[in-house]
């Protein structure tokens, strides 16, 4: 089955934090994994803010090992679907939408995720 890692799960892995034993396994898996390209987005933005342009270039590269799939009309609508429905943010509702549009389960440790349909949630409130 395919999987789809939030954007939490990405940082948490890139950056060897606590719950990146719990993304690795999924991460390293670049046959099953898929990419939306709103993940691609708030990636490249954290890595340029938070480290430089070339590892953000490098962070792109390790996505593009995974499959990449655009926002379409379709994904777009059903994520306004979503973010109504379950009260999802912008950039959730998108994820989400991909996730569930490409058959994939979404693994996350975003709260508003937690009790959705096709997610694997690892809590952040073992580690506070």
């Amino acid at each position: 089955m395919s999987v789809l890692v939030d954007t939490f799960g990405w940082i948490e892995w890139l950056v060897d934090g606590r719950l990146a034993n719990k993304y690795e396994p999924y991460l390293s898996d670049s046959d099953n994994l898929i990419v939306p390209t709103c993940i691609q987005f708030e990636l490249y933005k954290w890595a340029k803010q938070e480290r430089s342009e070339t590892a953000a270039l490098e962070t792109i590269a390790l996505t593009e090992q995974a499959e990449v799939v655009p926002i379409t009309t379709s994904i777009s609508l059903v994520a306004a679907d979503f973010a109504l429905e379950h009260k999802l943010s912008f950039p959730d509702a998108l994820i989400y939408a991909a996730a569930q549009k490409m058959d994939a389960e979404l693994i996350s440790s975003e709260e508003c995720f937690e009790h959705l349909p096709g997610v694997i949630f690892h809590s952040k409130q073992l580690f506070r």
